[in-house]
């Protein structure tokens, strides 16, 4: 499929059924898989041979969608997994180790940021987190000797800053570590990190590849350019003997295009199990058969609704990279020219009380812990996920008392623009 446009490879990438075969990826609801022979069953175990014995590991409706995927986003290999977070924990743990240090924007989810700074770092791995908006001798500064990856978000939530892949491609690139680009707000419709200098991507599947609040999944893509071997004292997991598979070193074996997802998954997911269930898969499945079509329509959406909000007197100040005003408008341009997302924050001036009342007075956009649906929803994280702060932690944390995040989903740009107002005018 390579040779084919990328809304083609939407619908019809990574699985093409033989004579008679089922037309749409069959669901391969089984734990485990039937061999003839040990023999037949030893070479999976060695790595010999490529096929299915546990589900833990693998399951041919997961790699069918994984494959889509990696066309999408111009990888060599990809693999699913049970949500964004184990995708990227997955993808991180995969060449650290406790004593290994990872450089990271500071601009993430706030989920990506404890396990970061929290989780990760109880297994001995520190964490630098720099300014998205940082200099070139900035970011190099963050560097160590121990320093194994570099990771960023490509339109973070819910900061909605863009990151300069290129800047930090080119720094990790200087220090022989990988970046890796958690693209799930653009989508590989309107960024492709790979493209721009990132080594590995991934996605929460949950938000726009799924599309319709469906399936919790994630996935992790391997680009296939990163050189591991020429940096082989940085990643003896790679590029040393695996004792735990007969001694094979994976970057030897399987090379650049194929070490990465293979020891990800021969090690990662044998252990830790994070896997995507076939149900998932095939619902994720079906969201990716339309995503070239629906992106647009959410792009439309956010753009007229944060134009519609920058105009409005009860809104202090409006975030979405599309609006000329923003500063992240001229990058935005370089790396997101058909538009970023659906997703818009703004700010009340009346602060938490505003913002009580404009959430309560919504009726077509529904409150929500949740983004990147084909239904809009909106939350003030003052109220619920932040609740627990006053508002003077809420400013010191980048998140004032009367702040709105808003998804736009597919509905008619008029008529949500109609509910923002109506909910407005009762502040």
């Amino acid at each position: 499929m390579s040779d084919y446009k990328l809304n083609t490879k939407c619908v019809q990438a990574g699985y093409t059924p033989g004579n008679g075969e089922p037309r749409q990826i069959p669901i391969i609801q089984s734990t485990t898989f039937k061999y003839d022979t040990s023999e037949d069953m030893g070479k999976l175990f060695d790595l010999e041979a490529s096929g299915y014995f546990y589900s833990r590991l693998q399951n041919p409706t997961c790699d069918h969608v994984a494959a889509k995927i990696a066309e999408l986003e111009g990888g060599s290999a990809a693999m699913l997994t049970s949500s964004g977070q184990a995708a990227n924990f997955f993808a991180m743990f995969n060449i650290c180790e406790c004593g290994s240090h990872v450089v990271s924007s500071s601009s993430i989810y706030g989920g990506t940021f404890n396990l970061l700074s929290v989780t990760m770092a109880k297994m001995g791995i520190e964490v630098t987190f720099v300014s998205p908006d940082c200099t070139e001798e900035e970011l190099n500064a963050a560097f160590k000797d121990n320093t194994r990856a570099v990771f960023g978000e490509t339109i973070a939530n819910p900061a909605l800053t863009v990151l300069d892949i290129e800047k930090f491609a080119k720094a990790a690139h200087s220090h022989g570590v990988p970046l890796i680009v958690d693209n799930t707000f653009p989508t590989p419709v309107n960024c492709r990190p790979i493209e721009w200098g990132a080594d590995i991507v991934t996605h929460s599947t949950t938000k726009y590849m799924d599309g319709h609040g469906s399936a919790v999944g994630g996935v992790i893509v391997d680009s296939g350019k990163f050189d591991w071997m020429a940096h082989a004292d940085k990643f003896p997991g790679l590029c040393t003997p695996d004792e735990s598979y007969h001694g094979i070193t994976y970057a030897e074996k399987f090379g650049k295009e194929g070490a990465f997802i293979t020891k990800c998954t021969s090690q990662l997911m044998r252990d830790l199990g994070c896997v995507q269930s076939p149900q998932s898969a095939f619902i994720l499945n079906l969201g990716l058969e339309s995503l070239h079509v629906r992106m647009p329509r959410h792009v439309e959406n956010g753009q007229a609704v944060a134009e519609f909000l920058e105009a409005q007197p009860q809104v202090t100040s409006v975030n979405y990279p599309g609006l000329k005003s923003n500063k992240y408008y001229e990058i935005g341009q370089k790396y997101l020219p058909n538009g970023g997302c659906g997703v818009v924050s703004f700010e009340l001036s009346g602060g938490r009380a505003a913002a009580e009342k404009f959430m309560k007075n919504l009726k077509l956009a529904a409150i929500e812990t949740h983004v990147a649906d084909a239904r809009t929803c909106c939350l003030n994280p003052a109220t619920s996920t932040h609740r627990q702060m006053n508002d003077e932690q809420l400013e010191a944390a980048g998140i004032p008392a009367g702040l709105i995040r808003i998804s736009c989903g597919l509905e008619d740009k008029e008529d949500l623009i109609a509910d923002l107002k109506q909910a407005l005018e009762k502040i």
